[in-house]
């Protein structure tokens, strides 16, 4: 046994008692980090274009600065990518990082020396508040594996660009380095398939104590594990007892991980993202994630309900609410200014303030008005499975709004790994407790609008294969749990 355990303890202990110094002066800290990035970025083109010089309050930035997405920002931004000095920020940025999925192609996210630094040690934080509430650290002495995006980095106008998660792997701390798998050369490896086969091969015979990644893309590598090893991936590696995720909610996986895993193991939620790292599961015993408030980035929040009419309310801090669902607008340290990331979050606690994701405000379905979210699709479907051997793969719904015949229906594209022994039982709880989760679907169920969910089985490795004819199989790319459309499903079809 080293030392690293007694160290990691007192470190947790010292980031704990300087977190709660300002989770528990909310309001005060998000005041102090908008007035210093109004401050920072006043010279600027983009300050000087939306006078930052005259904004005093938070109610003046809201007038004078519009919420935009990568689109609207998107002038922006081609100028830095160009090489242009001094326009959303200060300076130049250290990296870029690349994204796709907008109608123009690939999103460059701007990466700066002061923003970088945040995206590193939320990651470490999170964990150190694990060791600080449970007391278990003894996992600092295994090995630690963190699924992830080629490091290999471009460059484009003096600017080094890749996937966030390449980026990361390039400042894991020293102390960490001797733990950290798999091997450098295996995370360079491109095609997902080939870099998953490597990686089982190469941490198979290793003390594996911590495991991270998206669970989709986890889930494929404890199932190789499986297949290699032929028994539970928990026996395989003996003192495995921490699961890092984020992206995703775990929840529709729980059951299967259990079951690949052959025991429970703890679990720390991330809510990381190109454009900031903006909350982590600071304890086991509460509910939500803790948003940070002191890392570089103002936050503001309009409520779902409202955010397509014309000039809805932007909440600060103190103004928001539990239960509500809000889209998340920030302002960083990287340049990003009034910049909807296109997620949306309720708040489970409000001392200290903790929230959930509950989804993407472009991705619902309201084909007849219902506004079905992310959130409540996953809660539906955790509740119709609790109790039975029903175990969940992947799953992603979308509206038929004109079937061949009858009533227009929701329609779930469910990859079981333990299919339900009555389909229609398991129909009715699905649409029971979607009934529960969603009123105006509730309504359209009674007045005979729409009829009860339809279950469409979906193939084995069928959203990998999904995944894979859209070139995103992998990385940080992850299924959509609902769409407005059958884009999607149509490749099932």
């Amino acid at each position: 046994m080293s030392l690293k355990p007694f160290f990691a303890k007192l470190f947790a202990h010292k980031i704990y008692r300087k977190t709660q110094l300002w989770a528990t002066n909310p309001v005060a800290t998000q005041q102090r980090v908008f007035e210093d990035l109004i401050h920072q970025a006043k010279n600027t083109q983009f300050g000087e274009d939306h006078h930052f010089d005259q904004i005093k309050k938070t109610e003046d930035f809201a007038k004078a600065v519009p919420v935009r997405d990568y689109e609207g920002l998107k002038s922006y931004v081609d100028k830095v990518v160009k090489g242009e000095e001094n326009v959303l920020w200060k300076g130049k940025p250290l990296y870029f990082a690349k994204t796709s999925g907008t109608t123009s192609g690939a999103k460059y996210i701007p990466l700066t020396k002061e923003s970088m630094p945040f995206h590193i040690e939320a990651a470490r934080n999170a964990i150190l508040h694990y060791i600080h509430e449970t007391g278990n650290a003894d996992f600092v002495d295994g090995k630690m594996i963190f699924l992830q995006g080629s490091p290999i980095l471009e460059e484009k106008n003096g600017v080094k660009l890749g996937r966030l998660s390449g980026i990361v792997a390039h400042f894991v701390p020293k102390y960490l380095q001797k733990n950290r798998m798999p091997s450098w050369e295996t995370n360079c490896i491109e095609d997902w398939e080939t870099k998953v086969n490597a990686i089982v091969e190469e941490t198979f015979d290793q003390n594996m104590t911590v495991i991270s990644g998206i669970p989709s893309w986890v889930q494929m590598y404890f199932e190789k594990l499986q297949q290699k090893g032929g028994r539970p991936v928990g026996e395989i590696f003996k003192n495995f007892n921490l699961f890092i995720y984020g992206g995703v909610n775990y929840e529709p996986y729980r059951a299967k991980f259990e079951n690949l895993i052959g025991r429970k193991v703890d679990s720390i939620e991330l809510f990381p993202a190109s454009e900031g790292f903006f909350a982590y599961q600071d304890s086991q015993k509460e509910k939500g994630m803790l948003l940070l408030l002191n890392s570089g980035i103002f936050y503001e929040f309009i409520k779902s309900d409202e955010f397509y009419t014309e000039n809805p309310k932007r909440h600060t801090i103190g103004e928001v609410e539990l239960d509500v669902n809000y889209v998340l607008i920030i302002s960083t340290n990287a340049g990003l200014w009034g910049y909807n990331i296109g997620d949306t979050v309720q708040f489970t606690s409000l001392k200290p303030y903790r929230v959930i994701v509950s989804g993407r405000i472009k991705h619902y379905i309201s084909a007849f008005g219902e506004h079905v979210i992310g959130k409540e699709v996953e809660s539906a479907l955790q509740e119709a499975i609790i109790g039975t051997e029903i175990r969940i793969n992947e799953f992603t719904v979308a509206p038929q709004i004109t079937p061949k015949e009858g009533l227009p229906y929701h329609e779930w594209f469910i990859e079981f790994e333990n299919e339900p022994e009555n389909f229609d039982a398991f129909a009715e709880a699905l649409d029971n407790a979607m009934r529960k989760q969603n009123i105006y679907y509730d309504d359209l169920i009674v007045g005979h609008v729409l009829r009860k969910v339809v279950i469409t089985k979906v193939a084995k490795n069928g959203f990998q294969d999904y995944m894979k004819s859209i070139g995103k199989l992998g990385g940080q790319n992850k299924i959509p749990r609902l769409s407005n459309d059958r884009k999607i499903v149509d490749f099932f079809i």
